[in-house]
């Protein structure tokens, strides 16, 4: 993979498992709910295409509430067991479903669903940018190592702020001027 710059034309957001029984045992849930919520609101505004995943629904619900009411109307769901989204039976032309080759990952566990989607990702030469604070795992040493290796491994890992600054492009705009009161907020 070489180096990329985030274009909003280009991206689309892929949420994995921030499900019921999983976000309450993620170290530190409160700021990465909040990180996925500023996500979701520019790609609200942005006009980004969501796509998310549940592991095992049955046995892990659904999509917890307070994130599942801000998907966006058109947003695309993937059922999986595998823990890697990749490895599931047609996944890659869901991801791949649009002309959009930027993707945006987030979600838990960051060294178990999160690593193996996204290595699979590099593996078949996707851009993938990991937003670091936006990801968690049980125990914060977890997420740090799948922050560091997916780095190491090809992928751009960065802030929530860097990834919605750079999908903004530049001050002044309206979608900027919506989504800075984002920022102020902390």
């Amino acid at each position: 993979m070489s180096a990329f710059t985030l274009i909003s034309q280009e991206s689309q957001m892929m949420m994995i498992d921030f499900q019921e029984k999983l976000l309450p045992a993620i170290n530190k849930k409160e700021g990465i709910t909040q990180n996925v919520q500023k996500l979701l609101k520019s790609a609200d505004v942005l006009d980004i295409p969501v796509k998310y995943s549940e592991q095992y629904p049955k046995g892990l619900g659904k999509t917890t509430s307070e994130i599942a009411k801000l998907l966006p109307e058109d947003s695309k769901y993937f059922s999986k067991l595998h823990f890697s989204c990749m490895a599931e039976n047609g996944f890659e032309s869901f991801i791949d479903s649009n002309e959009r080759k930027q993707i945006i990952v987030f979600g838990i566990e960051s060294h178990i669903c999160v690593f193996s989607t996204v290595m699979g990702m590099l593996e078949k030469g996707m851009n993938v940018a990991v937003v670091s604070d936006a990801c968690g795992s049980r125990k914060q040493a977890n997420h740090e190592i799948a922050m560091d290796s997916l780095g190491k491994a090809g992928a751009i890992v960065v802030p929530t702020e860097t990834v919605i600054y750079q999908l903004i492009s530049k001050s002044g705009t309206p979608e900027f001027k919506e989504l800075l009161p984002l920022f102020k907020q902390e």
